[in-house]
């Protein structure tokens, strides 16, 4: 899955209407949500999986070998796509991978086009069947992304995404999730523009920003945590080679995660992070060894 394609996605990823909820409420022991954590708990992200069904990235017909794979690697739970979500008996199928397989969904981040008022109506309909699927599973995350507009936003279009984004909060709390907004190249090129505009317009809205995204987009991701920590409470882990590729696992790329390790214990990071794995082609074989990689060179590095 090349940059383009990733970001092709995230700019038109479709949405789909809400279907009537389904499903029983699970123990949250055997979810996502923990009353404390005294370190920072770490999930994967499903994009590795769900690379190898476009258009629509939905991996729903692979969840079992996804909560396998993460069971098998120590992860401390699974971060959906919206796509997962909108499947009427996720609540039943999800609660019963979690519960085999002792691997809690905790959260799941959602990309629409926030600053198009015209799909406002739209959005709104489909978070709250997101949200509510994603209660009922006990997740406790949101990772938002607003839209990649091809272009720089103008203002008005930052403040008509501001105004969904105050109402996707709301219905987060409502749910019991903690909303975050999570970043990709376009929100930090031409100076942060799209980033600053949002926060500036929503000063409530915490942050999960994406370490690669950061770099690939030019921004330093230690100056990035030194600046805006105080505001963090999730945070995607994923690595590239010295020629900007991504590499198959953590550790096999020259991101310097010990200074991202050492700035995160600066400002007391006690979020949620997430490893999300991205191959530039989608894998045609087993990527277990690769999770299992990746969660051990997190563990040396961060302690986690």
């Amino acid at each position: 899955m090349t940059q383009n394609s990733r970001r092709k996605f995230l700019k038109n990823s479709a949405l789909f209407g809400g279907a009537t909820l389904a499903g029983s409420i699970f123990p949250s022991s055997l979810f996502g949500r923990s009353p404390c954590m005294d370190k920072v708990a770490l999930s994967g992200h499903v994009w590795v999986y769900a690379s190898q069904y476009p258009p629509d990235w939905d991996c729903t017909p692979i969840l079992e070998q996804v909560f396998r794979d993460f069971n098998l690697a120590g992860l401390e739970g699974i971060e959906f796509m919206e796509s997962n979500l909108r499947h009427s008996d996720i609540v039943e199928v999800a609660g019963s991978l979690s519960e085999k397989y002792n691997v809690p969904v905790t959260g799941t981040s959602y990309s629409a086009a926030m600053w198009d008022k015209n799909q406002h109506h739209k959005i709104l309909d489909d978070v709250e069947v997101v949200l509510e699927r994603l209660n009922q599973l006990k997740g406790s995350t949101f990772g938002i992304t607003v839209g990649d507009a091809g272009r720089i936003k103008t203002n008005e279009e930052l403040d008509i995404q501001a105004e969904l984004l105050k109402k996707i909060i709301s219905i987060c709390k409502k749910n019991d999730i903690q909303a975050n907004l999570h970043n990709h190249t376009f929100e930090m090129e031409n100076n942060l523009h799209d980033f600053k505009g949002t926060i500036e317009r929503v000063p409530d809205l915490k942050l999960g920003p994406d370490i690669n995204w950061l770099i690939r987009a030019g921004v330093d991701p230690v100056w990035f945590i030194d600046t805006y920590g105080d505001r963090m409470v999730y945070l995607h882990l994923r690595d590239q080679d010295e020629n900007g590729k991504w590499t198959r696992a953590l550790g096999q790329g020259t991101t310097d995660f010990p200074a991202v390790s050492k700035a995160l214990k600066k400002v007391n990071f006690k979020g949620r992070a997430a490893i999300e794995l991205a191959f530039e082609e989608p894998p045609n074989g087993p990527v277990s060894q690769e999770w299992i990689q990746s969660r051990e060179y997190v563990k040396e590095i961060f302690g986690w």
